[in-house]
């Protein structure tokens, strides 16, 4: 498999879905984005995440995690609240945040 994509497990499991568009204020945004990731793989329950970013700033991230209890910690994470009043201040024009519950996963095609 490619190092790409996340090592997920079988479902069920939890997906966060986040969506952004930079605004034109990104200085600083690459080191906590970084930052975020570092942090989000040391929390109990984290499994793995996904993340793309075109040249006109808009990127998708999909974060996995365990189960609701392991995402509602990350929720509240004090350096990861830091993070999102900083996002919504300065960094991001527009984002959109889904969170659901993967009940059934495929992938492929089988390597032959």
């Amino acid at each position: 498999m490619d190092d790409r994509f996340a090592p997920l497990p079988a479902p069920p499991y939890y997906a966060v879905i986040f969506s952004s568009l930079l605004s034109d204020d990104s200085a600083g945004y690459g080191q906590m984005a970084a930052r975020m990731a570092a942090l989000a793989a040391e929390q109990p329950g984290y499994i793995g995440a996904e993340s793309v970013r075109d040249s006109n700033g808009f990127g998708i991230t999909v974060s996995y995690w365990r189960d609701a209890d392991a995402l509602a910690a990350w929720k509240r994470n004090v350096e990861h609240l830091a993070a999102q009043k900083m996002g919504k201040a300065r960094w991001y024009r527009h984002y959109a945040l889904r969170v659901c519950k993967v009940e059934r996963a495929y992938a492929g095609p089988q390597r032959r």
